[in-house]
């Protein structure tokens, strides 16, 4: 069973501000997004709130700018994608600062069933410092204050696991956090998959990092009955094996 709060346990939107954090982690060429899966994926939990005339503010991150305002990570070309796929406009800021002057009108400005998406979280440095810093907490609360009828739904289950500003630090200054459609839906698969499976089990895990899944590995080996290792960490695995992978990528810190 979902011990969590979801987005249907909201009630009387209309005229409230929510702030929804996405995953819009979009692959990008050339400024152009190659897949639109991750867009897709929000669509249920954003429409469901416009339905009930919420004011709807979307937050989330691309790459790692590592607190640069790196224009090739920027969020503009999701807006437009939205747009097409709510059948909405969405405003968009380009504001390196996400929560600036200009951001902050926006907010304010908002009209029952509008849409406004922030610019990358991670333009600033503090988004991955949570718990860390006190610039952390303050940007935490900076994007809280862009919702001022302190409602936060979370539907970011790829970044779930991190304590950023955006997830975690927001929750200590909304009044109500909920889960949306794409995080319920993972977390009840994954709690029946891994607590009750049909044998054979066999998972599957990509990703281009093994220091992010170290722990999901070590404690799916015990309940699996196949481990598949796929995505860029793989390379990782093959050269601890002594196999060469030439350029490809691997985190030499973790062979061991």
């Amino acid at each position: 069973m979902l011990n969590k709060k979801t987005v249907d346990d909201l009630k009387d939107l209309k005229g409230k501000k929510v702030l929804v954090r996405c995953d819009f982690n979009v692959p990008l060429k050339d400024g152009v997004i190659q897949n639109y899966n991750r867009i897709d994926g929000a669509l249920p939990t954003i429409k469901k709130l416009l339905d009930q005339g919420a004011k709807v503010i979307l937050c989330s991150h691309l790459g790692k700018p590592k607190g640069e305002p790196l224009p090739e990570m920027s969020l503009a070309p999701v807006a437009p994608a939205l747009s097409e796929r709510l059948g909405v406009p969405v405003k968009f800021i380009s504001d390196p600062q996400v929560t600036g002057e200009e951001t902050r009108k926006a907010a304010a400005d908002l009209k029952d069933g509008e849409v406004l998406l922030l610019e990358n979280t991670r333009y600033r440095g503090e988004e991955t410092k949570y718990g860390k810093d006190e610039a952390a907490e303050k940007y935490a609360e900076e994007l809280a204050a862009l919702c001022d009828d302190g409602i936060f739904v979370d539907d970011a289950f790829g970044t779930a696991h991190r304590a950023h500003c955006s997830n975690v630090g927001v929750t200590k200054y909304c009044k109500e956090n909920v889960v949306g459609y794409l995080m319920e839906k993972e977390i009840r698969f994954l709690g029946q998959a891994v607590e009750n499976p049909v044998r054979p089990f066999v998972a599957i895990l990509g990703g281009a990092k093994v220091s992010d899944k170290l722990n999901v590995i070590n404690n799916l080996l015990d309940k699996v009955d196949t481990l598949i290792i796929g995505g860029g960490m793989a390379y990782t695995f093959l050269k601890a094996e002594g196999q060469s992978i030439g350029n490809s990528l691997c985190e030499e810190d973790k062979l061991s």
